[in-house]
């Protein structure tokens, strides 16, 4: 793999810096090309003259008015005498004092292409050495003089191995700094935990992935920071990584209800690398995704099916109406008739059901109180309850408005407590309760106080067909709750209690945009689009400022403090997208609504809806009020 030039340019630099000489190099034109650290502390040079292209003279004037050649008389003229110098430049050796008493040695050397490479060594030590060697001579022998000679060349290694581990030190702080920086910027916990289970690194995201975790977790053992039920559930992919087998592992944290992926990669030493992430938006939109693509499946088989069996339901119910019309029919064949004719008629029904499932949906979620949703449920299932039933309502307070398509939840509740009583009898208790799980999930449980689940009934009642009502069951209510669920994102699970069934049915929280009276950013690309738009939010009380692309409608954000909503388009003019807008907002900026007219499967529409509430085109004035105002707009 080849090097980049600036890369083996910082090696090079790196290498300089570690000699313990100061080093110069300048070319034909009397301009610097590249110094080492020691020749900027050497001389006490300021950056500008240690930056490649800064001129000799400029280099040489400071050294006199800094005092280093001592007294000068003519500064000019002892300028312009190293430049003569410079430019007939000769391979050469000296020794010289400086003004502050230290003794260099300068070594210079002509380049081939002109220019030239001088080194400058600080041998003061050395000269002060043999100063008192020769002071001494007389006396000391010659045993001494040469253990004196040793010790002087050994301290000239020290000191040079000292420099090398100051500048190996430096660098590995800067390259620690900057991996610890890498690792703070990324949406995920980094750690890493040696042989024996102990945290040995970890960046600062454990408790932004899994909440309540603590987050100064060096030398912590790992089942005692992620708890033991977490363990447990990992403990097969560590038993893999640990015996040197790269292994993932994507798990549900109960508390929180997040999805999480983690990967672990051994090392070398017997521990392990772990990257921990949340994944549940990514769950929640592949889930919804994998459902649409099964319904586009299933949409596609049962078309051609369903059209035949129409045909063949059409040609039953004719000739048993001729049938039932013949005279002098014998009296035991009318409730045979009859029968073949209901039992015709309840195919065509089941065909509805069965076209309800897979033919197509598209989710339309507006701003919804829980309250009154949960309100409005009570009065649609109360009437089909017996006398001697009762419905039992539970809302969790202060959830505020959230985003949900309302029929598919009110149809999903609906048929979930309908099961329930057909399962109770005549006599029983519903209760349906909903809350709200961390800033994952709103969660709804119906709970009967019936027989409860078969055992057949929790491994297959989620499959189309499957009943325990025998003749009277279809086997769609359950499926059609399944795909309703699945198609928006959430989750469908069946269990028992001691009371009865249980049912819990979860859906993406998604909070409402805030109704807003104030003005707003309308980003649309198209005139005539915008024009149609503009009116609508102006009908809704809006005043209204617009723009056509991402980086209009930034420059207009930080003027105007005072827009209170932004609907954007999602394709905008320009390579930003509305998505792209979205993201370059911090903290405190106004809610965002993105429309569309992208399909369903679309990447980016796939993308937006993992940020922002998306409203597909076309719609209408009525739509856009329910989003952003969370009520019906009165027709004007």
């Amino acid at each position: 793999m080849e090097r980049s030039e600036d890369y083996t340019k910082s090696m090079t630099i790196a290498g300089l810096n570690l000699i313990a000489q100061a080093l110069s190099i300048y070319d034909s034109n009397l301009r610097l090309v590249l110094s080492n650290a020691p020749f900027q502390t050497m001389f006490h040079l300021p950056d500008a003259l240690v930056t490649p292209g800064a001129a000799f003279s400029d280099t040489i004037m400071h050294l006199v008015q800094s005092g280093e050649y001592g007294h000068v008389e003519s500064p000019q003229a002892f300028l312009d005498e190293r430049l003569q110098q410079a430019r007939a430049f000769e391979p050469h050796y000296m020794e010289r004092t400086r003004a502050n008493g230290r003794t260099i040695s300068v070594e210079g050397s002509p380049l081939p292409d002109g220019g030239w490479v001088t080194v400058y060594t600080d041998i003061s030590a050395t000269k002060a050495q043999e100063a008192l060697l020769h002071a001494h001579a007389g006396a000391l022998s010659e045993q001494l003089v040469a253990h004196t000679e040793q010790l002087s060349r050994t301290n000239r290694k020290l000191a040079a191995m000292i420099t090398t581990l100051e500048e190996t030190k430096r660098q590995l702080t800067a390259s620690e700094a900057r991996a610890r920086l890498t690792t703070e910027m990324m949406p995920a916990h980094i750690a890493h935990v040696d042989a024996n289970g102990y945290y040995t690194y970890s960046n600062q995201r454990l408790t932004a992935i899994i909440p309540g975790r603590p987050s100064d977790i060096l030398g912590l053992h790992i089942r005692d920071v992620l708890g033991a039920a977490i363990h447990d559930k990992i403990s097969q992919a560590l038993a893999c990584a640990f015996a040197g087998t790269a292994s993932v592992q994507e798990f549900s944290e109960d508390a929180s209800a997040r999805r999480i992926r983690a990967a672990f990669t051994p090392d070398l030493q017997g521990g392990i690398y772990i990257l921990t992430m949340d994944i549940t938006e990514e769950t929640q939109t592949r889930a919804a995704l994998q459902q649409t693509r099964r319904r586009a499946l299933a949409a596609q088989t049962v078309s051609g099916l369903a059209h035949d069996f129409s045909n063949l339901l059409t040609i039953i119910l004719g000739m048993q109406s001729r049938l039932g019309r013949l005279p002098d029919l014998p009296r035991e064949a009318v409730p045979l008739i009859d029968g073949t004719l209901s039992a015709a008629r309840r195919g065509g029904t089941l065909l509805e059901s069965i076209a309800q499932m897979t033919g197509p949906r598209t989710l339309r979620p507006i701003a919804t109180d829980l309250d009154e949703l949960m309100r409005d449920q009570v009065t649609l299932a109360e009437p089909a309850l017996p006398p001697a039933m009762t419905l039992a309502l539970s809302v969790e307070a202060g959830i505020g408005p959230v985003l949900l398509d309302r029929g598919i939840v009110q149809d999903s509740l609906l048929n979930l407590v309908l099961n329930a009583r057909d399962a109770m009898g005549t006599s029983g208790t519903i209760t349906l309760h909903a809350r709200r799980v961390h800033d994952t999930w709103i969660e709804w449980q119906v709970n009967d106080t019936g027989p409860g689940f078969s055992a057949d009934a929790l491994t297959y009642g989620l499959d189309p067909f499957f009943t325990t009502k025998g003749a009277e069951g279809s086997g769609l209510g359950l499926p059609m709750v399944y795909d309703m669920t699945k198609m928006s994102g959430g989750d469908l699970q069946l269990s028992n209690t001691a009371a009865g069934a249980l049912v819990t049915l979860r859906l993406p929280y998604r909070a409402a945009v805030p109704a807003s009276t104030g003005l707003t950013l309308l980003v649309e690309d198209r005139d005539d689009l915008r024009a149609v738009v503009r009116d609508m939010l102006m009908e809704l009380g809006q005043s209204v400022i617009e723009a056509a692309s991402a980086d209009e409608a930034t420059a207009l954000l930080a003027d105007l403090p005072d827009i209170g909503l932004i609907l954007s388009d999602i394709q905008l003019e320009g390579a930003a997208t509305g998505i792209d807008l979205i993201r370059r907002l911090g903290a405190g900026a106004p809610p965002v609504v993105l429309m569309t007219s992208l399909p369903t499967d679309a990447a980016l529409f796939l993308d937006a809806q993992k940020i922002a509430p998306v409203l597909r085109k076309p719609f209408t004035r009525d739509d856009l009020g329910c989003l952003i105002t969370g009520r019906e707009v009165a027709a004007q």
